[in-house]
């Protein structure tokens, strides 16, 4: 390839780390510039599918992720304050063996540490942390990248790509693309940790959990590396309410008759934090050699706990074109032929089930008979095509 490629990736966040690594196994350079002062992933937990962990194992990680993960043995469904599941999906060893990868929990945090340790072995992986702001122009084929960084230094350079793994609210996709903000879904999540014994009694902790009533829905599994349990509380809430919700600490949800989510409320204290749900739909996902990934490039909502799993596979699939193609362009022109049907129908899916987690009655007689009737293993019949995809490209087609 003669004189080594130079790819520049905003953000440090789970996309663009996993895509420095993969890139960097090319031989090519990277430099990550990220505006936080360190790595810094918000929220708490999240699910890696087998689709996902497939291209993490890849990179080397299986090991790591094994360490700081945990592989629930099912997913108890409990709509409308049932005391008993009205269905458990099976997850565990007969996931692992379907799918050839297991299905597994995990804190952000940690899995953003086995990323960032990894890319600190690379030489060729530089990680910029504290940058202000940042330009982008086309040069010769290639880009020409201006960013000022802690302290106030200045920084320029040139490289072969720049990609914008920045998130949901990407300044790439804004900016330098000048592409559309993104869309406030109508939901908020109220994210907190608490320790094992505050649920005691009350679920499953070898297994997920989800809760639905009407207009909310709550997901709940362990951490046991942390010693904790993530609870995901995802509620309807107008825009015009969204600057009262981000100052309170509680979500202020009423739980009616369904007294095992009102005793877990109550328990779990004022200890939540909101995430405002955004979603991003844009035609444009590059122009020249410049391009965007994850979040930036489809943010959906986390219904089928897929957002982080799309930025994985985007970053497996995108790092052998950016390294071999014979320029950007092509690459990202080959990368958006072989991602936008997918990640659409995915980001389809995600919203379609956030509509039924939320459903009311009577629309909950139809949707709890068809939970019961496909039976522990029916989600693998419908979620095949999701769960056992293998991020694979041909660089040179």
């Amino acid at each position: 390839m003669g004189t080594q490629r130079t790819v520049y990736i905003a953000g440090a966040g789970i996309a663009g780390l996993t895509l420095a690594l993969a890139l960097a196994k090319f031989g090519t350079r990277v430099v990550v510039i990220e505006r936080n002062a360190q790595i810094a992933e918000f929220g708490a937990g999240l699910q890696i599918s087998p689709n996902a962990r497939h291209a993490l194992d890849a990179l080397g990680l299986t090991d790591a992720l094994s360490e700081k993960s945990f592989e629930p043995e099912g997913i108890d469904i409990y709509p409308d304050g049932r005391t008993e599941p009205l269905q458990t999906l099976t997850l565990g060893k007969i996931a692992t063996a379907r799918y050839g990868a297991p299905y597994v929990v995990m804190h952000r945090a940690d899995l953003a540490e086995v990323l960032a340790a990894a890319a600190r072995r690379f030489a060729n992986i530089e990680i910029v942390f504290g940058v202000e702001n940042f330009a982008v122009t086309q040069k010769d084929k290639g880009v020409a990248v201006t960013f000022t960084e802690a302290g106030s230094i200045d920084r320029k350079g040139t490289g072969f790509a720049f990609v914008g793994a920045d998130g949901v609210n990407s300044a790439t996709r804004t900016n330098v693309l000048g592409g559309p903000a993104a869309v406030y879904s109508g939901k908020i999540a109220w994210r907190t940790l608490v320790p094992p014994a505050a649920l005691s009694g009350l679920l499953d902790l070898g297994r997920t959990s989800i809760l639905m009533g009407a207009h909310h829905h709550l997901v709940v599994y362990p951490l046991p590396h942390r010693d904790a349990v993530n609870l995901a509380l995802f509620t309807d809430a107008r825009e015009r309410d969204l600057d009262a919700a981000m100052l309170r600490q509680t979500p202020g949800l009423k739980a009616g008759p369904d007294r095992r989510l009102a005793t877990i409320l109550e328990r779990a204290g004022e200890t939540w934090t909101p995430w405002v749900l955004s979603t991003v739909r844009t035609p444009l996902w590059h122009e020249g050699p410049v391009g965007i990934i994850g979040d930036a490039a489809h943010a959906m909502l986390p219904f089928q706990a897929q957002g982080a799993a799309m930025g994985i596979e985007d970053a497996a699939i995108l790092a052998p074109l950016l390294a071999s193609s014979p320029d950007a362009g092509h690459a990202f022109t080959r990368f958006l032929a072989l991602r936008r049907e997918r990640v659409d129908k995915v980001q389809a899916l995600s919203a379609a089930n956030g509509r039924i987690f939320h459903m009311r009655w009577p629309a909950t007689l139809a949707r709890n008979a068809v939970i019961r009737a496909q039976g522990p293993l029916g989600h693998f019949r419908r979620l095949d095509w999701l769960y056992g995809y293998r991020t694979h490209t041909d660089p040179k087609s």
